[in-house]
């Protein structure tokens, strides 16, 4: 679909977008970041952040713009305490800025970090929105992915020539297992699969703060593709629906396009990124520990532990934001109504009081699986059983396909900082 000129007035609200929700983000996070302070150079650099700085600084630091918390224990009671909410998706932004943004948003721009999408709203509006879709996770369908999670995996693997020598696991294996599993729930034809993959990877940069607005342009780009195809394909269920999870919600009726199309996206996002980074971040942690990838060969029974673990080491998620809705204490520090915290989920999975010998990789680590890395509370994210399914098949069939599988070239990470992974990750077969 070539890419749609705007019109002169579409461009000014799309600039004044820009400059609401990520301008002053990047203005911030530039300035802070030159002056020194530990939570802006951690969420503006693109490098592996240093949580020592900030966690040396007490449980929630506080800086002129916001706060930020690499604490296990004041994450998790953030996350879950009702005093906390997602602000809109821009928790980070004063009201009225966010009401201003508001009023110049185009529906057919809208991402997974705008209202209706369950990211972005609070309950009760997140509870009725959860209710529809938790009907596609339930432990009982998840259970029954199994085998055709299975089927895909293995019919990608066998796509894979070995002799062909060296691949790229995130292109030819890593990327296509998720967008497989994410069109069969939400119907995606087979022609349609390469488009949806290549939009939504445009769009997934949306979750970091302080685009540019060249990058914005970008973003908001694939998001309008997105939007077009999802109106054409909700049209098409109308008349003809399957049993996937996008049709079950057109024929439910309760929702109407604009949710529809904000549901789609999030489940298409949540559900590909978070597993396509989590399947190349276990890859490459396995060959930089090649003591933890002998105990994986040896027993293929701790494919848990390498999903677990690598969700804790190394997450396809480092953070997240959320307003403080009212005057609170958080691990013994006052909080004042209004303040942004910044969640590191990737520091509060490295905290030394919670897991010993945090910066260790070790498979076979007994509390992994405490990690918050699928978020807590009424956020956490309703596809983690369906990620972990994906990564503990996906890595079983292809170590037990290619043991001696081993990273070599250049391994380049993604140039997005909230959502961590790989772009490319050759690898000799």
């Amino acid at each position: 679909m070539p890419r749609r000129e705007l019109a002169p007035s579409e461009r000014a609200r799309s600039y004044a977008r820009w400059a609401l929700s990520q301008g002053l983000n990047r203005a911030v996070l530039s300035y802070a970041s030159r002056r020194g302070d530990p939570l802006a150079e951690l969420m503006w650099s693109r490098d592996l952040p240093d949580y020592g700085r900030l966690r040396a600084r007490g449980p929630i630091h506080t800086n002129p713009f916001m706060a930020g918390t690499v604490s296990y224990a004041a994450a998790n009671e953030i996350l879950r305490s009702s005093d906390f909410g997602v602000g809109d998706g821009q928790g980070e932004l004063p009201a009225p800025l966010r009401w201003l943004l508001g009023k110049v948003s185009a529906p057919d721009a809208l991402g997974p970090v705008d209202p209706p999408s369950m990211l972005a709203v609070d309950p009760p509006l997140h509870t009725r929105y959860r209710k529809h879709v938790s009907k596609a996770f339930t432990a009982r369908r998840i259970g029954s992915m199994a085998e055709m999670v299975t089927a895909v995996a293995g019919d990608l693997l066998d796509e894979i020539d070995p002799r062909e020598g060296q691949v790229d696991i995130i292109e030819r294996y890593a990327a296509k297992l998720p967008i497989a599993v994410i069109a069969e729930l939400l119907g995606v034809p087979e022609a349609d699969r390469a488009d949806i993959l290549r939009w939504g990877d445009q769009a997934a940069a949306i979750l970091d703060p302080g685009l540019s607005w060249r990058d914005y342009s970008r973003v908001e780009a694939a998001m309008r593709s997105l939007h077009h195809w999802f109106e054409n394909h909700v049209r098409h269920l109308r008349s003809d629906p399957g049993d996937d999870l996008l049709s079950a919600l057109v024929i439910a009726g309760d929702l109407d396009d604009i949710e529809l199309h904000a549901l789609g996206l999030l489940v298409l996002a949540a559900g590909f990124e978070t597993t396509v980074n989590l399947l190349g971040n276990a890859v490459a942690a396995l060959d930089a520990h090649p003591s933890q990838r002998a105990l994986l060969l040896a027993d293929p029974s701790l494919v848990d532990g390498v999903v677990e673990e690598t969700l804790r080491w190394d997450p396809p998620v480092m953070a997240t934001v959320r307003q403080a809705y009212a005057a609170t204490s958080v691990a013994g520090v006052d909080v004042v109504k209004g303040t942004a915290v910044a969640v590191v989920l990737g520091g509060a999975n490295r905290d030394p009081s919670v897991f010993e010998d945090p910066d260790t990789y070790d498979i076979t680590r007994v509390n992994a699986d405490q990690h918050l890395s699928f978020s807590a509370g009424a956020h956490f994210c309703l596809g983690a059983s369906l990620a972990r399914l994906e990564a503990r098949v996906g890595l079983r069939l292809l170590f037990e396909r290619y043991p001696s599988l081993r990273v070599t070239g250049e391994a380049v990470r993604r140039p997005t900082r909230i959502l961590r992974g790989y772009a490319s990750l050759p690898v000799a077969l």
